[in-house]
């Protein structure tokens, strides 16, 4: 039996506390029959910056651990929302589809009732592949492509290093699994913690991690989309990405092997790597200003 956590969350990063960064004013957008909660950071000037969290089945409050979206949006409007069954947004009615494709469509319609004729898209984790489905939809709808941490565009080609870099960690989930399946919340609530702890790489930031709230989780969403995305191999649209696209990883990322983004570099024509040296799954948490300086140069480079 997999640990609970792992075998449901995957690609995911926790729902975090914020740092102080307040939060923007959101609205609800009604886009294909469901409505959406959205923020938008920043200014009305310059190519708006979608920004995709991971996932799926968690909001996008644990970027907002983070004050990079702030600073980003100094040049630009930044659009963080909460995905279809997520967070704010109406969580999903009895019978209702929640698919890869549905999270494209409901990205899409996002955009246009925005007004945005083109954007560019930064996706984490989950939200990569996301990023990575929509581009090649609407590849005319993309300016810049910012893949960070992203799952594989195969899900099962996704690498998960948790065992092999926290043994000890992995050992201890592998004590609770019994009284996982029989329903005891507080080993449920423990293990969870163990797993937000081993998403950084710096030994203060994992502790902070791992003693924050638990996130809300739709185990609903999650399910779905990941029952959609073992139906989906996106590595024959890789090659015909014509817009610039920057694959960024975590060097000690255990959630989602650095491999993985290696190898997505190689498959997308002239796009650009960057390893964040002192970064587990959330470099914008781990490495601000790095992490800041890398994706404005990319952004005004072309």
């Amino acid at each position: 039996m997999k640990s609970t956590w792992a075998a449901l969350l995957i690609v995911f990063a926790a729902a975090l506390p914020t740092t102080g960064h307040a939060a923007a004013a959101g609205k609800f957008a009604r886009v294909n029959g469901v409505s959406l909660w959205y923020e938008i950071r920043g200014g009305r000037l310059g190519t708006p910056l979608m920004v995709l969290n991971g996932g799926p089945g968690v909001s996008h409050a644990y970027l907002l651990i983070s004050p990079v979206w702030d600073s980003l949006a100094r040049r630009r409007p930044v659009v963080l929302y909460d995905q279809r069954g997520t967070g704010k947004s109406a969580p999903l009615a009895k019978g209702q589809s929640c698919t890869l494709g549905d999270q494209v469509a409901d990205l899409d319609a996002l955009r246009a009732r925005l007004g945005y004729a083109r954007m560019d898209v930064l996706g984490h984790s989950w939200g990569g592949i996301l990023g990575m489905a929509y581009a090649a939809r609407h590849p005319d709808r993309i300016e810049h492509l910012i893949l960070c941490d992203s799952g594989a565009p195969k899900w099962e080609d996704t690498k998960f290093l948790f065992r092999d870099v926290f043994p000890e960690i992995t050992t201890r989930q592998d004590a609770v699994q019994f009284a996982e399946y029989l329903g005891d919340t507080a080993a449920l609530n423990a293990d969870f913690r163990e797993y937000q702890s081993m998403l950084a790489c710096d030994p203060d930031r994992r502790s902070f991690m791992r003693d924050g709230p638990l996130p809300q989780f739709s185990t609903s969403v999650n399910a779905a989309i990941i029952a959609d995305l073992r139906q989906v191999d996106l590595n024959p649209e890789l090659p015909k990405f014509g817009f610039p696209t920057l694959v960024l990883t975590g060097r000690f990322d255990a959630n989602v092997a650095p491999s993985v983004a290696w190898k997505i570099h190689g498959a997308v024509p002239r796009s650009e790597f960057t390893v964040f040296e002192r970064s587990g799954h959330l470099p914008f948490y781990e490495e601000p200003a790095a992490f800041i300086e890398r994706v404005e140069r990319f952004l005004r480079a072309r």
